[in-house]
């Protein structure tokens, strides 16, 4: 009796010790030390399958149609959520449309072979009010977009792509013709606008060629981008000079939204690839449209050529808790580029680049961004500062490790090197130009530091 007593509370210490492992999981921290909620390391694709399908040939649409069926598509996605939703399926072929609009409890599914094309006539696109450029204002629509429509999903392993070439031409000239000349001015749609939304998934697409940026999310929480292809040509697309590519083709610009992750995807653009925004202006404080960016996550993606990997600036406001890690570069201008605005006050704090890998031109950029702005008079106009950004575990070729300017604009403090190991053709690392910078394990052209 004794040794079967013995035995029971043997086991049921195992049972205890067990569960007490199971409970305790690997808990991930922020930079500013809170919890990484579980959501985050679950990259699971969204199952469509249990849905209605309604494959848009089988309502009208011609699969290899000359001109635009805008309106023959959008009547496919109004019958779907009229009827409670389901899937609209782009099948092989290739489908020309202006703006479309998705509704609640409606996706898209775009099918091997299959492309939604953007049409390269400004006029089949809808102006409807938008955010743009750190503003809320009546501008054209995007090609897909969806607002106010929690659980919308986007996949693949089809295409979108933007047909941007007639507008980049257009771009040009008018840029030769007005160097002042503002992508507002230039009057492009976007790819993909998703806005208002909560628990959003793009995964497995290929979003290319996009006119002027490629993604762009605005108020939306919980959103993921998995294994996506991004692209634009960053060459070739003007006579008018031949070095030119897609003008302001970011790959994702996220705009006053929590919780984003962008995992497993490949970038390439001719512009920066993941960018957040908020607003700007002396006054962007206090509108209320604007707002800052929360616990984003890019990891285990690939980089081709982008500006750069990831920037927090032109319209950036209050941007915290981000994190760039696991990443592999193969040509970027800049990794990290902090755009202080001298007209508007910025915040960026607790940012992380960890775990990269390959070659750029500058990894660490801090400069006065002084496009397109217009100073106000504000007696109390905060002092813009970064604060709490690391930088550990990098091993890259670069040609300017630390592009650093100071400014009485703006504040620097609390900067982090760890485990650098990087050729440096400029040489011009200085920790001295940063306040409490920290510095561990930082080899330099083979040099400690």
């Amino acid at each position: 009796m004794k040794n079967r007593l013995f035995l029971l509370a043997m086991i049921l210490a195992v049972c205890t010790t067990a569960m007490g492992k199971k409970k305790a999981r690997n808990v991930e921290l922020w930079p500013d030390g809170t919890e990484i909620p579980a959501w985050f390391s679950d990259t699971t694709r969204v199952d469509l399958s249990g849905l209605k399908r309604y494959v848009v040939t089988d309502y009208g649409v011609d699969r290899w149609a000359d001109g635009v069926q805008t309106k023959e598509l959008q009547a496919v996605i109004d019958r779907c959520a009229q009827e409670g939703g389901g899937v609209i399926v782009i099948p092989r072929g290739t489908f020309l449309s202006g703006s479309l609009f998705f509704k609640p409890k409606t996706h898209l599914l775009i099918e091997e072979g299959g492309e939604l094309k953007g049409s390269d006539r400004i006029r089949d696109f809808k102006i409807v009010k938008t955010r743009m450029e750190g503003q809320t204002l009546d501008y054209f629509a995007a090609l897909v977009n969806a607002d106010g429509v929690d659980g919308f999903t986007i996949t693949g392993p089809g295409t979108i792509n933007g047909n941007g070439q007639k507008y980049w031409e257009e771009f040009w000239i008018r840029r030769k013709y007005n160097p002042q000349c503002t992508n507002i001015e230039a009057m492009r749609p976007r790819n993909v606008y998703i806005s208002n939304s909560k628990d959003v998934t793009v995964q497995d697409v290929n979003i290319i060629n996009s006119p002027f940026w490629t993604n762009h999310l605005y108020r939306c929480e919980n959103v993921r981008y998995l294994g996506c292809f991004i692209f634009a040509p960053t060459e070739n697309v003007t006579p008018v000079d031949p070095k030119r590519g897609g003008p302001s083709t970011d790959a994702i610009d996220i705009d006053v939204c929590k919780n984003v992750l962008i995992h497993g995807c490949y970038m390439h653009v001719n512009d920066d690839a993941v960018v957040l925004k908020g607003g700007k202006g002396t006054w962007a404080d206090k509108d209320e449209n604007n707002g800052p960016c929360r616990n984003i996550i890019i990891e285990d993606c690939t980089y081709g050529k982008v500006h750069g990997c990831l920037t927090l600036g032109s319209e950036s406001l209050d941007d915290r808790n981000v994190i760039l890690r696991r990443i592999d570069v193969k040509s970027a201008t800049r990794v990290l580029w902090l755009k202080m605005r001298p007209d508007t006050p910025q915040h960026y704090e607790y940012v992380s680049v960890e775990d990269i890998k390959g070659r750029c031109g500058s990894f660490l950029v801090v400069r006065p961004w002084t496009q397109f702005f217009k100073p106000e008079e504000r007696e109390d106009m905060p002092l813009s500062q970064c604060n709490n950004i690391y930088m550990k575990n990098i091993d890259m070729e670069t040609k300017n490790f630390f592009d650093v300017g100071t400014s009485d604009k703006y504040k620097l403090t609390d900067f982090f090197f760890e485990n650098i190991h990087v050729t440096d053709e400029k040489d011009a690392f200085d920790a001295g130009l940063i306040e409490n910078t920290t510095v561990k394990n930082v080899m330099i052209n083979g040099t400690s530091r």
